[in-house]
This record gives structure tokens, sequence and C-alpha cells, in this order.
């Protein structure tokens, strides 16, 4: 996967840059299908693709625009990169107004063309939603999103390496999991327990340690192959407790770079994130020794 992938859906904590490192750790094995129950960007989904990790996907997530938006993406591209295009041109005039003016739009009446706006247009790429389940992240003043030829360009390349191969659904990750086997490839890359306390919650829907535990250790008892992309550590800082090991799974850590945080502050400071692989993928890695992933501490 040497190639440069495809990557229409800008989303703070892609897993775009790490996808490589991530899956190397289930071998030369190809599954029946893989699903990404916490779509996203869907960067596992495309790489996964891309190397030929399985016959098929399922890309699934609770939020319904983002779903509408994956729908559009694969049936209709050329429809959704025209809309993109529109609405982007639109701002040239008055930029912050017009991102305003869409997400309120998008507020009472959806659209996937407007929700692709808001993210490629928002403070780093992160989405934030009140109380009410509404998109309230500020515009980022520093740009004006992707480029709309930039844009067709990336949505045309996730349809064609998905297209004809993927199932796109509107669910909650337990009931979408319900559906996989020990023949599939699960990946799962939900919110984080750092970001799920406290007064800056991430995400509309936030998920609770016991919900996660119980689900993946569900799992284990079926025997279906797992990653799971779950909090982690900068400096000496660390985000969350270990998972129990009635999961069924061995924890990595994956260097996933130097903060950004930090390094606007002047400091270097790496990051590393915890990636459980479950018990029942046993294969060697496709390479002898993936960059970046280290046998966690006892």
């Amino acid at each position: 996967m040497s190639h440069r992938l495809p990557h229409p859906i800008p989303y703070q904590g892609s897993k775009r840059r790490l996808a490589t490192q991530i899956l190397s750790v289930v071998g030369e094995r190809r599954y029946e299908r893989v699903f990404e129950p916490f779509a996203g960007s869907g960067a596992i989904t495309l790489a996964a693709s891309a190397g030929g990790y399985a016959h098929g996907y399922t890309l699934g997530d609770s939020l319904e625009p983002l779903v509408e938006l994956w729908c559009q993406m694969l049936e209709a591209p050329v429809s959704l990169a025209d809309e993109y295009e529109a609405i982007w041109t639109e701002q040239l005039a008055d930029p912050p107004g017009h991102y305003l003016r869409v997400r309120d739009e998008f507020n009472t009446g959806g659209g996937a063309a407007k929700l692709l706006y808001l993210l490629a247009r928002c403070v780093k790429n992160s989405p934030r939603f009140n109380s009410r389940g509404e998109f309230n992240q500020s515009p980022d003043h520093r740009r004006n999103g992707m480029n709309p030829a930039k844009m067709r360009r990336e949505i045309n390349g996730a349809a064609a390496l998905l297209g004809g191969s993927t199932v796109v659904e509107c669910a909650d990750f337990g009931v979408l999991l319900q559906e996989a086997t020990p023949n599939d490839l699960v990946y799962l890359d939900p919110p984080w327990e750092g970001t799920s306390k406290g007064t800056d919650k991430r995400y509309r829907d936030w998920l609770s340690r016991e919900r996660l535990v119980e689900v993946l250790e569900d799992l284990h008892v079926r025997g279906v192959p797992y990653l799971l992309s779950y909090d982690g550590r900068h400096g000496d800082k660390t985000y969350g407790d270990e998972l129990p090991p009635s999961i069924g799974a061995r924890r990595l850590e994956l260097a996933a770079g130097r903060s950004s945080q930090a390094t606007l502050n002047g400091q270097k400071v790496l990051t590393f994130e915890s990636l459980y692989v479950a018990t029942t993928i046993t294969e060697q890695p496709r390479f002898v020794e993936p960059l970046g992933l280290f046998a966690a501490a006892a």
C-alpha cells in the first residue's frame, strides 16, 4: 500500500497515516468482510480494500448524516462533488459568514454535501455537537477547506475503491457487529475514554467503557477477530485505563508521531496509541518489524 489512498472526509483522529501499521498485524489472511462500525473517515476500510484484505466491507456509524454522506459518495460521487463545489465556491465573498449559514442549514435540514463542507472547513477538522445534536464547531479562519478539484479526485477515488464491495449502515456498533463471524475482521476506533469524560466531550454520542467492554467480550466469546484503537499517552500523560483481560486481546503501542499541540508549544512530545489485537489473530505480521508497533509494558 505504498501508493497514496483517497481521503475525502477530513476527520480529526483519522487513521489514514497509521492504517498500514494497524493492518500489518493481521498478516496475509484474507477475510470474508471487514467491519468498521465507527466509520469516520473510513481510513482503515479504504486501506484494507486497497490491500485486498477481504471480499467485502461494511462501514457503519450511529451518526445518520455521516452515513448519508458515505452512501452518496459511493452511489452518486459526481453529484456529491458538484454540490460540494457549489457550496465551496459560494463562500469566497464571505467565508466565515457563509460557513455559519451552511451550518444553520445543515442543522435544520441535513445534507451530505453540507456536512462534507463543514468537516473540511471547521477548526482542526474536528466536528463538535451540542446537547441537542446540532453541529456547533467554529470555522477555521486560516483556510477555506479542501479545494473542489482535489475533493472531486478524493471522492472519485473512494468510490472507485469501495463501490460495489461496500455496504453502509446506520446502526449502533454493538447491533451491527452481531453480523460479524469468525471469518470476518472488525476494526473499532470508538470515542476514546479520554475524550468521553469531562466538559470537552468531542462526540455527539459518547461511549461508556462498560458498553465497549461488553461488546468486545461478546466478540471474544464468538471468536470474531478484531482490532481496537483506544486511548493512549503522550509524554507523561496517559489517557484511560487499560482494558481488562476478559476482552481476549493483547495490547500493543503504536507510535503516532509528535503531539501537534505540544509542537505548537515548542515541545517535542511523542504520542502513542493503544492497539488491542484479539488473541484470535495469530498470523505473522505482513512486515517482519512493523514500524512503530511495540509490545505494551505490563
